[in-house]
């Protein structure tokens, strides 16, 4: 008789029972395979952001922003089906791991489709997203065998299963009779507009079905500020661009020590401002914040990628390569940092629920920073000397918080029960 000594379960990867996880288990941490499937995400925001500068350094604006906007919510919103599923759901058999590598390719061929979408949107003919749809109906064929699954093992939560079944399966059909019909860019947008708010409406709808799915709100809240790490990663890839530019045009001087620090500056400031979201704690109490936490993580989310395109475009600039003047360029910069700072008070509010007066002062000190840099350029001044200036928006949050914001923020999830 074979004797299986006692843990032995938990070292395999044999079929296991999707049942849903325990929403309250201590100690839930993102797992390796969840980290190794966020690096396809490297690659999507990667030509996201190389194509968001290129159109903006040519002064292509309003072909950058639709192009941008699109790529953006494809890639967030491809990431947030499987990590809110995965928070529910994750059993790590070999089943659950086999269909995540399929979704992992899924989304590199979303990002190959990237260069194509904007090219379309840049000509002004139609638009071209049929290589996206093609990377979605590889992800979407995995997730709706997931949910299947789900809904067939996990009785209480049949119906939550298939709610998601439906609406995805509504939501993929739409996009898929978008590229088979040649409709005109205006036509398209539109469309595209009706399938987005498809696609918002249908976990809102299935969390509200009979209690709707067991995810983990600390779980889900450290799956987003890894999701954030990996979009600061192009903050560190536009430091080196820039840097690269600055050495090539005047070698190691003090204008490349400037670019250096302020390309990293900003990177770290981002990171710690996004860090200061009580996001774990608030959601563990009040679960249902979470649509609009999760959603107007979006935002947050595509203003850091856009940062770091800025500072792409800040690279063109010095290189000689840019289409646009200095002005243009420190905006292509300042405009994402306004918007990621702007998303982070918003959420907070949000999250806490509780007005702080302090913040006020902060906000205008952040303004007085931004509108500081836009002078700067105004003005004349080098680009290096533009962008340490504008690294010190972030900054003012950072130093307000160490000082007095964070016992303000003490007091007010006291107050929340948070």
């Amino acid at each position: 008789m074979t004797i299986t000594p006692p843990g032995s379960e938990i070292l395999h990867h044999h079929a296991r029972q999707m049942g849903g996880r325990d929403p309250h288990e201590a100690h839930r941490v993102a797992t390796p395979l969840e980290l190794l499937f966020d690096l396809t995400f490297v690659m999507a925001f990667g030509q996201a952001a190389s194509q968001f500068a290129h159109a903006l350094s040519e002064g292509h604006y309003m072909a950058a922003l639709l192009g941008f906007g699109f790529a953006s919510f494809a890639i967030c919103w491809a990431w947030i089906n499987f990590s809110w599923f995965s928070s529910a759901f994750d059993t790590d058999d070999w089943i659950y791991r086999l269909v995540t590598m399929v979704q992992m390719i899924g989304v590199l061929v979303l990002a190959v489709g990237l260069p194509r979408l904007f090219a379309s949107i840049e000509h002004g003919a139609h638009l071209d997203n049929s290589v996206m749809v093609l990377g979605y109906v590889i992800m979407r064929v995995a997730l709706l065998s997931q949910w299947l699954r789900a809904a067939r093992q996990d009785p209480a939560r049949r119906k939550a299963c298939l709610t998601y079944v439906i609406a995805v399966s509504i939501a993929q059909i739409g996009w898929i009779a978008q590229i088979l019909v040649d409709f005109s860019l205006p036509v398209s947008f539109a469309l595209g507009v009706v399938l987005l708010l498809i696609e918002l409406a249908g976990p809102m709808i299935a969390e509200r079905t009979e209690g709707g799915t067991p995810w983990h709100p600390h779980h889900i809240a450290e799956r987003y500020s890894l999701f954030a790490i990996i979009a600061l990663g192009e903050g560190v890839v536009g430091t080196v661009a820039t840097l690269s530019a600055a050495v090539e045009e005047e070698g190691w001087s003090m204008d490349a020590a400037l670019v250096a620090i302020a390309g990293m500056g900003l990177t770290f400031g981002m990171w710690w401002v996004y860090y200061m979201l009580p996001s774990g704690r608030v959601l563990h109490a009040h679960r249902e914040r979470s649509f609009v936490w999760g959603y107007g993580q979006m935002v947050t989310i595509a203003s850091i990628v856009a940062t770091g395109a800025g500072l792409h475009v800040a690279a063109y600039f010095i290189e000689h390569k840019a289409h646009i003047g200095p002005l243009a360029t420190v905006l292509c910069l300042a405009v994402p940092v306004g918007v990621f700072l702007g998303s982070i008070y918003a959420l907070y509010y949000y999250l806490v629920r509780r007005f702080d007066p302090f913040h006020i002062w902060l906000l205008i000190a952040t303004i007085a920073v931004v509108a500081l840099a836009v002078i700067a350029a105004l003005s004349g001044v080098g680009m290096a000397v533009c962008l340490v200036i504008l690294m010190l928006a972030p900054a003012v949050t950072v130093i307000g918080y160490e000082i007095h914001g964070h016992r303000h923020q003490a007091e007010a999830l006291a107050e929340d029960g948070s």
